[in-house]
């Protein structure tokens, strides 16, 4: 591999987790990768970005194209043809249900810098959504793995969080989200198939630590979780923390790629496979003068009909369900906390917010959220 411009430090993580996925016999690898696209985006990245949408576009990367970029590098090695299907979850098009593909013809991209390329012309036309889950892109990931004969691949989500929890969920249950996630996950583990979620932005990530702890029994333990945000905030150098990101996320790989080869997956088929269509990117909106909110699942439901059906914070609950999915009521709580500003103590603001949620804009919505 080609070190030039990496320091010592990255040049020593780069070649520890190479040196170890080489020694399991892995000479060549293929790489998947899963975008979240869900609304929480715009208001994540409140304290790790400056209180700017974790996509946001500028001169210097969002901490998408940041985890991007330093996986891209580190993998390069074991990336012989540099094809990389690409796939979004969670905007208006897909929600909790579909993947898109980062090109029309749901053609893999060539190499991470077309990856990024991608990625930034989609930002513009993305119409951030809801809920959040994590099944469709692994089930997506699991049909590549089919249609390539069983090779061993590695889907890198990069996400900026948990998997969606409505407060009506009770204690021990589980959301349809969290249901649909976690048979994806073992289902996956019947192939050659390492999944490593990257979580970026504020988090919380609590739940997601503690999210292996809830998947049933698998053919291997084929899920990690790294928290980027909290590997970049350390007190170290920018290249350091990179080589530490990256032997974070992979240090897994070798020993599920030793696992899968002594299971015999490698060069398995399973004939169980999804057959997955992912829908084209998303092209040019008009943005909503209003929070935009999940669709039902009945596809004959206007798009004005499916705004004003649906829970702008848990974008699961139905509007009429407001007081019951345990979002709207909170906000009673907040314009009571004695620590506000008078102005927002007035009974009629409480009685506003309330009421009359579909005219809260999308800033005031995150300062309420940010109050909680």
């Amino acid at each position: 591999m080609n070190y030039v411009g990496l320091n010592d430090f990255e040049k020593f993580c780069i070649r520890t987790v190479t040196s170890a996925l080489r020694k399991e016999g892995l000479e060549s690898s293929n790489l998947i990768v899963g975008i979240d696209f869900t609304k929480s985006n715009e208001w994540t990245g409140k304290v790790s970005f400056n209180n700017r949408s974790l996509h946001a576009l500028s001169d210097s990367p969002n901490p998408y194209q940041k985890a991007l970029s330093i996986i891209g590098k580190t993998l390069a090695p074991f990336d012989e043809d540099g094809l990389i299907p690409c796939f979004g979850f969670g905007d208006a098009t897909t929600h909790d249900q579909m993947v898109f593909s980062f090109h029309n013809d749901n053609s893999p991209c060539h190499g991470f810098e077309e990856v990024l390329d991608c990625y930034k012309n989609i930002i513009p036309n993305a119409q951030l959504s809801g809920p959040t889950s994590y099944g469709p892109v692994v089930e997506a990931a699991m049909d590549i793995v089919e249609k390539s004969g069983g090779q061993f691949h590695i889907l890198l989500i990069v996400a900026d969080g948990q998997v969606t929890r409505s407060s009506s969920v009770g204690d021990g249950e589980l959301s349809v989200q969290e249901e649909r996630t976690i048979k994806a996950i073992v289902d996956a583990s019947a192939y050659p198939l390492s999944i490593i979620l990257v979580g970026v932005g504020d988090g919380p990530w609590d739940d997601m630590k503690k999210f292996d702890d809830k998947i049933p029994a698998r053919d291997f333990d084929n899920f990690q979780f790294v928290n980027f945000t909290e590997i970049m905030s350390k007190n170290i150098g920018v290249p350091e923390k990179e080589a530490a990101f990256a032997l974070a996320a992979l240090m897994e790989v070798p020993f599920q790629y030793k696992a899968v080869t002594e299971m015999g997956l490698i060069g398995h088929v399973t004939v169980k496979a999804k057959h997955i269509v992912p829908r084209p990117p998303p092209t040019r909106y008009t943005r909503p003068t209003r929070l935009t909110s999940v669709p039902s699942n009945t596809s004959s439901t206007s798009a004005s009909d499916e705004h004003s059906q649906v829970c702008p914070i848990c974008l699961t609950a139905g509007k009429d369900l407001a007081f019951g999915c345990g979002h709207m009521g909170m906000w009673i709580k907040i314009v009571q906390l004695p620590y506000m500003s008078p102005a927002y103590q007035k009974p009629n603001k409480a009685v506003y917010w309330v009421i009359g949620w579909q005219q809260v804009d999308s800033e005031m919505m995150s300062m309420l959220i940010r109050w909680k």
